[in-house]
């Protein structure tokens, strides 16, 4: 039997290790910056008005735990955020909140807007070709909402909402051999009565670290969230976040 230098022996037990251990345990996390043209309206009463909002870059943070454990899922937590304001001239008489915004008012609207994410989700495939998940979320959403009468700022209402939203997650990324590129879909869905949210992003991935510590994975591509509320805290809305967003993923 041919003997193996001691140096190269270390080099092999050491990647078979980090090998093991990934094959073990995978921890993900990821940043994201996300430009977003927002667009809808909300009120008290289902009367939507539709609103002007200027174009705002916001932000999300994720971190995803993988383990091989049979029958228990993985988990993802992630938090993102959607503020924006604008102003609009009302088309028709406008009640929120305690006050009443007479038509031709001009108003600052002001949307508060945050979501926070906890995916409990399987691995049905998964390796550098093809991978597929499938899970729950249970979205928490929060949101302050404000409309403030621009010509008399004594006039303003402000209403707040929040609550957890269960949605069906699934996520689906595909790699190109020996290119270092990738493509994956994810997204949350849910619909029951009236409300209705979706919320789902679309990637082009570059992997510009790989070795047996650490990957590094650019990310650049396109997010929309819509938030279709039917009473939720005696919150109506019809509200849309969508726009490119660029983000950087680790892989332990």
């Amino acid at each position: 039997m041919k003997k193996i230098p001691l140096s190269v022996a270390l080099v092999l037990l050491a990647s078979g290790y980090n090998a093991q251990a990934d094959t073990l345990l995978g921890l993900y996390a990821g940043a994201q910056g996300w430009y977003m043209e927002t667009s809808g309206g909300f009120s008290n009463n289902s009367t939507n008005l539709d609103f002007n909002f200027e174009d705002q870059t916001n932000a999300s943070v994720y971190v995803a735990l993988e383990h091989p454990i049979p029958l228990i899922p993985n988990v993802k937590l992630q938090r993102s955020t959607m503020d924006n304001a604008g102003g609009t001239t009302l088309t028709g008489n406008f009640a929120f909140g305690d006050e009443l915004f007479a038509m031709n008012t001009n108003v600052t609207t002001d949307v508060q807007l945050s979501t926070t994410d906890v995916i409990l989700y399987y691995e049905f495939f998964d390796n550098s070709l093809v991978s597929f998940d499938l899970g729950i979320n249970a979205k928490y959403v929060d949101g302050d909402l404000l409309v403030l009468a621009t010509d008399d700022p004594s006039q303003s209402a402000m209403e707040s909402f929040s609550g957890p939203v269960p949605m069906v997650y699934s996520r689906v990324a595909v790699g190109l051999p020996f290119t270092g590129l990738g493509l994956y879909a994810e997204g949350s869905f849910l619909s029951i009565d009236d409300h209705s949210v979706t919320d789902y992003q679309v990637a082009l991935t570059y992997s510009v670290l790989d070795n047996v510590a650490v990957d590094m994975t650019l990310q650049l591509g396109y997010r929309a969230f819509t938030l279709e509320l039917d009473d939720l805290d005696d919150i109506y809305s019809d509200l849309e976040f969508k726009g490119a967003f660029a983000g950087l993923e680790v892989h332990f």
